[in-house]
């Protein structure tokens, strides 16, 4: 939000000043972003730009929208790299080569995972991981049509692989080589490629009780084989109820089950493998964090409501949903914080960080997890402020400290001490940089 006509007090309260022509600031604004040489796209409406009277005084309030993804990047004066900027909590930061460049990837109709790569034969794919992969799809889908074709035919049925224009020869898709390739040659393609399973020991994150990780050479490295190494691994603590189907089958699972595969499965589908960090996931004892590379391609609400599907790897999403993985095209989010909901448990966070890009989801496995009973169960003694500002943070762990101010009614000042108080006390941490990082809670 852009406010013209107001000025910020000491203590970031905000005063109104003479504006003397409100009218000729919005024309000029208007001029200016409809200015291609100024401005690469224009991405507001009327109803983003209005002038509305405060304490007598007339300011401009201007709201910008989330650029949709074939917008990005948006930047001024005609230079890509020099003139694109980013929103990251207050303030604007210039993005680096990398960061347009993940931008510009995504915003093609056609996901890069489709591209072919010529410098791999087929027979670069791991012939194991494609055979449990037909194992699979030939058990849930008996009879299928792709079900007796050839390997070479039904990976290029799939998408995985495809003939090239150039030699006429059938080579791995990106998405081919993500899914069924060996790590040496996925590395070779996405440097910053890394997959990472931890279980740590202690809260320091220093030694692990379980780990899995790419690269190490004794398994493939690839994507549908560290889904099933580690989605066992993810579920094992969640408690089944003694249930039978008629009277004799057993039930060894649960919608949270079904739920925390469905989050893995977003997050090996939404990732971008080009950029840094990796995907990684960590289950600790009272939360599972999932942490992917790349950034949210459609605005963080409409992806907690669920109901639109953007993956940025369509064809890794065909892959596995032929197998019954990631089926609910648009609904993941939705339906997992509906089972989080029914489990009496903390609404699941959704947080991005930026430079490198990160989409961080936490699912919290404790009911107690939440707002003043985290402060009573370890024996803190909290204030008002203290309390009603960590009730926000197990909501919204991205809350700035202005944001609190404003929400619980105290100055800045209160604010800060509460959450430097919360912090001693072991109530919450700073997860990422401060200025694009999130508050969590610690049990």
């Amino acid at each position: 939000i852009i406010l013209l006509g107001v000025t910020e007090n000491a203590d970031k309260s905000l005063s109104t000043v003479k504006l003397p022509d409100p009218e000729r600031l919005v024309k000029s604004f208007w001029d200016t972003v409809n200015n291609r040489s100024k401005t690469s796209a224009n991405i507001l409406t009327s109803v983003n730009v209005s002038i509305e009277e405060v304490n007598g005084d007339k300011i401009v309030v201007i709201r910008v929208p989330r650029a949709i993804r074939q917008d990005k990047p948006v930047h001024i004066n005609n230079d890509l790299y020099n003139g694109t900027y980013r929103r990251n909590g207050e303030g604007d930061y210039h993005c680096s080569q990398s960061e347009v460049k993940n931008m510009i990837r995504d915003a093609g109709d056609i996901t890069q995972d489709k591209l072919v790569i010529e410098k791999f034969p087929l027979g670069a794919l791991n012939g194991e991981t494609i055979s449990r992969y037909r194992i699979r799809f030939s058990n849930l889908k008996r009879g299928h049509v792709f079900d007796k074709l050839p390997d070479e035919v039904f990976l290029q049925k799939i998408g995985a692989a495809k003939r090239s224009e150039q030699d006429g020869e059938i080579h791995p898709t990106l998405a081919g080589l993500l899914m069924f390739g060996n790590d040496t040659e996925i590395t070779d393609e996405f440097p910053q490629y890394f997959l990472d399973y931890r279980e740590p020991l202690s809260k320091t994150g220093e030694r692990w009780s379980d780990r899995v990780t790419s690269g190490t050479g004794d398994w493939s490295g690839n994507l549908y084989d560290f889904y099933f190494r580690i989605q066992d691994r993810l579920t094992a603590d969640v408690k089944v109820p003694f249930k039978l189907i008629n009277g004799q089958d057993r039930i060894d699972y649960t919608p949270m089950h079904e739920a925390i595969r469905e989050a893995l499965a977003n997050a090996i589908i939404h990732a971008d493998y080009y950029e840094r960090r990796g995907l990684v996931i960590e289950k600790r004892k009272d939360e599972i964090i999932i942490a992917n590379p790349g950034a949210l391609r459609i605005p963080k609400q409409e992806a907690i409501e669920g109901g639109i599907s953007d993956p940025r790897n369509s064809s890794i999403f065909l892959m596995f949903s032929l197998v019954g993985i990631g089926e609910r095209a648009g609904s993941g989010l939705a339906s997992i914080a509906a089972v989080w909901k029914e489990n009496k448990l903390p609404t699941p966070n959704l947080t991005e960080q930026f430079n490198p890009d990160r989409t961080i989801l936490t699912l919290s496995l404790c009911a107690e997890n939440v707002g003043v009973n985290v402060g009573v169960n370890v024996g803190v003694k909290l204030t008002k402020s203290e309390k009603s500002i960590l009730d926000l943070l197990a909501k919204d762990g991205e809350l700035t400290a202005l944001a609190l101010s404003t929400m619980i009614e105290k100055d800045l000042r209160t604010v800060e001490r509460g959450l430097k108080s919360l912090k001693t006390n072991g109530l919450i941490e700073r997860v990422g940089a401060d200025k694009n990082g999130s508050w969590r809670i610690i049990k």
